[in-house]
């Protein structure tokens, strides 16, 4: 027994000795590529020093005597802090992840290469203006000067996932930068889901007053009667189901419904300021990541110093200031895609109809190379509107009709795309007028873009608006036949079509996706628009006072009131609060009294430290189940979102939309007072196997908790504890301080999607500006500024923006020192 004890022993011994050894190796290698800001490097294509300064929340300060030795620079400190993220992201336009993580990302990599903007990208760069190829060149200068250091001084690989994804780190090219861009505005563009879901629902529900109910419009003037879809294909076999959802694969950049993107930005004029100086507050929204989209930067360029948000492989601040101008941006709704269905030659598959007869498809074959597999090859096809997307994408199948296929239109697919050139025309512009001259450049994504110099504010919509013929069948809400002529674009509008407010008597502009501008078709802009609630919080916060100040737009900006919780629970509880007989306890109707007593107290306010908020939440949720699920079966997974239109709409019930809680299935007529008790019962259930049956005790934070993951390690056992960043938070699918929920099992309350970034300007002081990132800085998740200004942001506080030279060094943790390698 002793022999044995002591063999076990020295087993356990040599066990613990490896493992300390292969972590000890593990974090050496991982930590080989923690970037060293505090270096001198000698490099080529800089033509004089360039200094990168390092304040104490890691955010570079770059000094340079021409700028694009500056753009080199960021290019450089891009590539130190956040290098896996931009190589994947270039991957992920190009179509090219199934080389590294295999078949599961196939699907997303064949849809990348049938949209081609990659390809779209390399012919864009001819487009660009000559400081724009400039800032290109040197930026990809300045990354591959870093890629060179990583290889010569062996690195790490540059950042730990090299060593788990064997992905070798091509040379940097300006086109990658412009494809990045684009791949953003797939990120932010959802229309096409939106017709996508009309569509099948129009097959669900034939009467039009309920397709509005569950797909109500933005409250302003009626939209004219659209047809059935069904109309649209006369003699056509269209499937009389909904088909169940199919979620998207891994590493998808193709946003689900109602992810596509929102924001908060607005400014005040000198006369609506405490400190007579004009004022801006801009949060844009984005799906949580480890790390952030948003990395933080100042650049000292020739017209002055430039600091704000960019996006690690873009050479430009898309959101921030300068000393003479502010901008913002938020997403626009602008309606910039359509699709068509697409009639085959029952003859020749390789031709499509068109006005003028049949048409070949244009067509080029592509191999995508997959990770320990033999290659794929596919053909890829475009017609006249577009490419054509595959039915398995998308429920597609679900509205398709046999010998058909799907084409898309999108402002995106353009090989003269100068978004990038009004990025960095932007960043130059002193006024809010240079700013509006610079937004005709802009193609996709579409955006709101609010501007304030020192004396004026405005706001205009900029990106590329489609014409479409006014006799177009579905207005652009449902797909079209593409062979109709007038519902093909007729190219795209002149920019004096965007609308632009600029210095309004109220002295107030913003936008927080809700509804901009009330035109008939086709100057309409979109009929499908991002909010249609917070917009109603912040018309209140912003005239609850005559002057606002620096700490006022601070507090609209992190406001957690819901206005959808006060509109709803007095309809949805109208009928149940302070009813019925005492109930003893431990039963379900005094669980239901103390919940409705609770709301019945409750101001709105989304708190993470609140019971009432998740008892709110789960009610609306189970509400609509029960309203939906039977009319539309399968379907109503697609509806994992409560719309407070549609709530009110019933409850109120306009046009008949009563009629939704009654359930068809069952003998009895159900009430909605019925549905509403049935649906509390539901969630204080749900709530009581999930958090405890003790609600007094309940917190809002513990449900809707911001998972910012890490793209490709956020799943991996064990590691995904190093790699996530997870925080309690307030807010909600409705407030100013939006955290989009999941809407998905088992969490169907977790904060998913927000503001990524928040910076508020103020021109009467303006180096006392602040700013803040989602997560932090470095993209290392060994460094401690992976995730230091989560902590803040979490909190809701920001880090100064100030474009004192002397501050940055006073408080910095390094200077690096670029000099031109010796001639």
């Amino acid at each position: 027994m002793a022999t044995l004890f002591r063999w076990l022993l020295r087993l356990a011994s040599a066990a613990i000795f490896l493992t300390v050894i292969v972590v000890a190796l593990v974090y050496y290698l991982a930590s080989r590529s923690l970037p060293d800001y505090d270096k001198e490097l000698a490099v080529d294509g800089i033509g004089a020093g360039v200094e990168i300064v390092r304040d104490n929340s890691a955010v570079p300060h770059i000094f340079a005597e021409t700028d694009a030795d500056a753009f080199f620079g960021l290019g450089y400190a891009h590539a130190q802090d956040r290098l896996w993220q931009m190589v994947l992201m270039r991957r992920t336009v190009q179509g090219r992840l199934s080389e590294i993580f295999g078949r599961r990302t196939l699907d997303t990599d064949l849809l990348l290469r049938r949209l081609d903007l990659y390809p779209l990208a390399v012919r864009s760069v001819a487009a660009q203006d000559p400081q724009a190829l400039a800032a290109l060149r040197a930026y990809a200068a300045g990354v591959n000067a870093r890629i060179d250091e990583i290889n010569a001084e062996s690195l790490g690989r540059g950042a730990p996932e090299f060593f788990l994804f064997n992905a070798p780190v091509a040379p940097w090219q300006p086109a990658d930068s412009i494809a990045l861009v684009k791949l953003m505005a797939l990120q932010l563009s959802g229309q096409f889901r939106d017709e996508i879901l009309r569509a099948r629902t129009s097959l669900l529900l034939p009467d039009p007053n309920r397709l509005a109910d569950i797909l109500p419009d933005a409250p302003g003037s009626g939209t004219a009667a659209l047809p059935d879809y069904a109309s649209l294909f006369p003699g056509k076999t269209l499937p009389r189901y909904a088909g169940t959802p199919h979620p998207e694969g891994p590493l998808s950049p193709v946003p689900e419904r109602g992810f596509a993107g929102a924001s908060n930005a607005w400014a005040a004029a000198p006369a609506r300021s405490a400190g007579g100086g004009t004022l801006m507050a801009n949060d844009p929204h984005l799906g949580f990541t480890a790390p952030s989209t948003w990395y933080l930067a100042r650049l000292q360029l020739a017209q002055g110093g430039v600091i704000g948000g960019t996006i690690p492989g873009v050479p430009a601040v898309m959101l921030g200031r300068s000393q003479r101008l502010a901008w913002g941006i938020t997403s626009s709704y602008l309606d910039d895609q359509d699709l068509y269905i697409e009639e085959l030659n029952p003859d020749n598959p390789q031709e499509y109809r068109t006005p003028d007869g049949w048409k070949r498809f244009e067509t080029r074959r592509t191999i995508v190379e997959i990770k320990d597999e033999a290659p794929v090859t596919v053909t890829l096809r475009w017609t006249d509107n577009g490419p054509v997307l595959p039915k398995s994408r998308f429920d597609l199948e679900a509205i398709t009709p046999p010998g058909h296929v799907v084409s898309m239109s999108w402002t995106a697919l353009s090989g003269e795309d100068t978004s990038l050139s009004g990025a960095l025309r932007l960043m130059r512009a002193g006024s809010v007028d240079e700013a509006l001259d610079a937004a005709p450049l802009y193609v996709a994504p579409s955006q709101m873009l609010t501007v304030i110099d020192r004396e004026h504010i405005g706001l205009k919509l900029v990106g590329a608006m489609p014409r479409r013929d006014a006799a177009h069948q579905s207005q652009g809400r449902l797909p079209s036949p593409g062979w109709i002529e007038t519902n093909r674009w007729q190219g795209m509008l002149p920019d004096a079509s965007n609308p632009v407010w600029t210095d309004p008597a109220g002295g107030i502009v913003g936008n927080t996706n809700n509804k901009i501008i009330d035109r008939p078709f086709p100057l309409h802009v979109s009929y499908d628009w991002g909010d249609s609630q917070r917009v109603m919080r912040w018309t209140q916060l912003m005239q609850g006072r005559q002057v606002h100040t620096r700490d006022s737009f601070i507090e609209a900006q992190l406001d957690t009131v819901s206005p959808a919780a006060r509109t709803l629970l007095p309809l949805i509880g109208r009928d149940l609060w302070y009813t019925g007989e005492a109930a003893p306890a431990g039963t379900p109707e005094r669980q239901r009294q103390r919940a409705l007593e609770l709301l019945a107290n409750w101001n709105g306010e989304m708190n993470e430290h609140l019971p009432e908020p998740l008892i709110y939440a789960a009610w609306l949720r189970a509400l609509q189940e029960r309203l939906i699920r039977d009319e539309l079966g399968p379907l109503a997974d697609a509806f994992d979102h409560v719309e407070p239109l549609f709530i009110e709409r019933v409850y109120r019930n306009v046009d008949g939309a009563g009629v939704w809680c009654d359930v068809i299935r069952s003998v009895a007529v159900e009430s909605c007072s019925d549905i509403s008790r049935m649906a509390l019962d539901d969630a204080l259930v749900w709530i009581g196997e999930q958090y405890g049956t003790a609600l007094e005790s309940l917190r809002w934070g513990d449900a809707h908790q911001a998972m910012h993951k890490h793209t490709v390690l956020g799943d991996i056992p064990l590691l995904r504890y190093f790699v996530n960043i997870r925080q309690s938070s307030s807010g909600g699918d409705f407030t100013l301080e939006r955290g989009r929920t999941s809407g998905r099992d088992p969490e169907p309350f977790l904060s998913v999607h927000g503001a990524t970034y928040r910076g508020v300007y103020d021109f009467a002081d303006p180096d006392s500006s602040v700013f803040i990132n989602s997560t932090g800085q470095s993209g290392h998740f060994l460094s401690r500024h992976y995730d230091d200004l989560g902590t803040l942001w979490r909190r809701g506080e920001y880090i100064p923006m100030s474009l004192d030279a002397g501050l940055a060094r006073a408080a910095s943790i390094g200077v690096t020192q670029l000099v031109p390698v010796a001639q």
